[in-house]
């Protein structure tokens, strides 16, 4: 079977590159059989690439160690459940993985836009096989995951123990569906340019595509941050490195897009502007997968050092040449309809909004290459931390979560002083009543007092904006409170899915700030010790030390300690952290000891308990104790900003209507296509 999947690689790569030479052709030559061609090509890819994952797949649950991939990510006692994510765990299945869910994407994207935007999808299908040709080509060429041994060891080296997560099995997909579905939007941005047709038409077919490629990349940024919380032991969820930035960079691009689009859209603006930050969102997508497996930078989540690394820097220079050598050639056509009238207005708004989010982004950018750029300018590695990050993004972050609030209430070209009046009047008693609610505490951080107000704010917009529509829709139509509410974001879905999106984010700022009054301890303890650490709420948790157990659990030997909890002499609960050394079939050690950390988590703080080492020949043991405030708001706050994004994803609604369509499509172009 893992003959056929290297077969169907070595038959996808030349379909792909076939594809990519006809889908050209046939935008240029306007030739309806040889578009024809390009589409059925992109199915075949799609089909030859199902049939090397089914054999990949094959090979790593009946465990084949003949296959090189399958002895190194694999073992006889790796349970089932990660070895279906052991798929995706090393390089070579993961490249493996990028090429089938971009050509899946490809397929759907030419399937659902069918007879539409014709000058487009032969232009869309040749860019789509050119992504699968350069990841099929580094496959073949450089890593092939159905590469053989010149033996067959009696077993596997086993699947990382950090990788032995659940958050692990999903997390991975859900960053490289976010990152392969961007490759949608480029094909079309690329083919608008190639084509001509840089009407409204292009927006259209990738609007939604963007907004799955960020709810993708959402959901993968967040099950990443509870993998490194509950996994990695540190005490926190996200640490600013190098592969977590690479992730961060297209999604703030791509949230850019999301709002510039809409300026386009209802006022013909930022022409050149949007198609520039699909662009640089694919390229961040492949920056980001360069870096993890070129070896330029040092990460817990990159692979190892590999020469694929070249492969992707080829290919990101050859795409950013494409992408702006056409939007440069194109600059004459994309002139703005209209000016800016007022920067007190919604596009004044907007336009703030994105230059933020693109300083943000060029921050995280520079502090993860810096200490790269550092050691070939001057020989010396210089690390940017933490501390770099934070004193850059925390204000502009505290200006964007502004403009979050401010964008929803100031009218489309020009606002006037009435309007801001009734406008803010609310949301900004919401603002001062929670800043005067936090001084009067005495809350001592005071980024986190800005971060609440300005939160209270935003919410105060947008439970405006619910209440005052319901209330239109009650007059006007006569409805239930309820039903109006309803139907009111069912017509509007894509505004007030937004809305909810909002809500998520000030769910996630409420957390960040949070951090601010963390505490953390070092204790060790004898059996019956107990050691008393102070909560930033005032509540006091006695932790007593039971003892230390050691015993084997499915394919690892564990050392585990066990503490009861009181807070506030309220007895709470028992924890246990443990020390986990993983073993093959033969019971030998495989890789460095991981460990399992206890948390007790409420809405208001987390107690994070990690067994750092027990005192040799005793039951005498070390404690890392972190107080967390307002960790379970960054996980429920992902939750609303996924639900958001499914609101304003779901079908129906308003939305761009088929006459609109129709007058983005050429009159004349082969119907014969379709």
């Amino acid at each position: 079977m893992t003959d056929i999947g290297n077969v169907a690689l070595w038959i996808t790569f030349f379909v792909a590159l076939w594809a990519s030479v006809v889908g050209f052709l046939a935008g240029r030559t306007h030739r309806p059989e040889l578009a024809r061609s390009a589409e059925r090509s992109i199915f075949v890819m799609w089909g030859l690439l199902v049939i090397a994952a089914v054999a990949l797949m094959r090979a790593l649950l009946t465990h084949d160690f003949n296959v090189e991939y399958v002895a190194a990510y694999t073992s006889r006692n790796l349970p089932v459940f990660y070895t279906w994510s052991a798929f995706y765990a090393g390089q070579k299945g993961s490249l493996l993985l990028w090429a089938l869910v971009v050509s899946t994407f490809g397929s759907v994207a030419l399937l659902v836009n069918r007879g539409k935007y014709r000058e487009l999808t032969p232009y869309v299908a040749g860019t789509i096989a050119i992504v699968v040709v350069f990841f099929v080509a580094t496959m073949v060429f450089a890593s092939n995951p159905f590469e053989r041994l010149g033996f067959t060891p009696p077993d596997g080296r086993g699947l990382n123990p950090q990788l032995q997560n659940p958050g692990m099995v999903f997390h991975p997909p859900m960053l490289y569906l976010g990152y392969t579905s961007i490759s949608v939007p480029f094909a079309f941005a690329v083919a608008a340019l190639l084509s001509g047709r840089l009407d409204t038409g292009w927006l259209h077919a990738i609007r939604r595509w963007t907004l799955v490629s960020w709810l993708f990349l959402s959901c993968g940024i967040v099950l990443g941050m509870w993998w490194a919380y509950v996994e990695l032991g540190w005490g926190g969820y996200w640490a600013w490195d190098p592969v977590e930035n690479a992730s961060f960079l297209p999604w703030l691009t791509m949230t850019a897009f999301l709002h510039s689009v809409m300026i386009q859209e209802k006022r013909g603006m930022l022409k050149k502007w949007n198609i520039g930050l699909v662009v640089l969102s694919f390229l961040l997508s492949i920056f980001g997968t360069f870096l993890t497996r070129s070896g330029v930078i040092s990460s817990v989540h990159s692979f190892s050092q590999s020469n694929v690394g070249w492969f992707f820097l080829v290919f990101l220079v050859l795409a950013a040449v494409l992408g702006f050598g056409l939007l440069a050639w194109r600059w004459p056509m994309l002139q703005a309809e209209v000016k800016l009238e007022s920067l007190v207005s919604r596009e004044g708004s907007f336009l703030f909004n994105n230059l933020i989010l693109i300083v943000i982004a060029f921050s995280v950018f520079w502090g993860t290459l810096f200490p790269v750029i550092s050691e070939a300018l001057r020989g010396t590695k210089v690390t940017v931390g933490p501390p770099f990050f934070n004193l850059v993004n925390v204000p502009l972050g505290l200006m964007l979560l502004l403009l979050t609030g401010i964008g929803p209430l100031i009218a489309w070209r020009r606002a006037s002083p009435e309007n801001l009046r009734r406008q803010f009047l609310w949301p900004v008693t919401a603002l001062l009543v929670t800043a005067a609610s936090l001084a009067a505490i005495r809350m001592s951080d005071w980024w986190s007092v800005v971060a609440y107000a300005l939160g209270a704010f935003v919410v105060g917009t947008v439970v405006q904006e619910f209440v005052r529509g319901t209330l239109a829709r009650h007059r006007l139509h006569g409805e239930m409170y309820p039903l109006a509410f309803v139907r009111l974001v069912g017509r509007n879905r894509r505004r007030y899915g937004g809305y909810v999106v909002h809500l998520g984010m000030v769910m996630l700022f409420a957390a960040f700030a949070g951090l601010a009054f963390k505490r953390e301890t070092e204790v060790t303890l004898k059996p019956g010790q107990s050691v008393d650490v102070k909560s930033p709420y005032g509540w006091t948790y006695h932790i007593t030390h039971q003892g230390v157990s050691q015993y084997e659990q499915l394919n690892r030997y564990v050392t585990a300690a066990t503490v009861d909890v009181l807070r506030n002499g309220k007895y709470i609960g028992t924890m246990r952290s443990e020390k986990r050394q993983h073993l093959d079939s033969l019971g030998r050690p495989t890789f460095e000891p991981s460990t399992a950390v206890a948390i007790h988590s409420d809405a208001r703080e987390d107690l994070y308990v990690v067994f750092a080492g027990a005192v040799q020949g005793t039951e005498e043991a070390v404690y890392r104790i972190t107080i967390n405030p307002l960790v379970w708001w960054v996980w429920y706050g992902g939750l609303v900003l996924a639900l958001g994004g499914l609101i304003t994803l779901w079908p129906g609604g308003q939305g761009p209507t088929a006459a609109s369509r129709r007058r983005a499509e050429p009159a004349g172009y082969v119907a014969q296509v379709a």
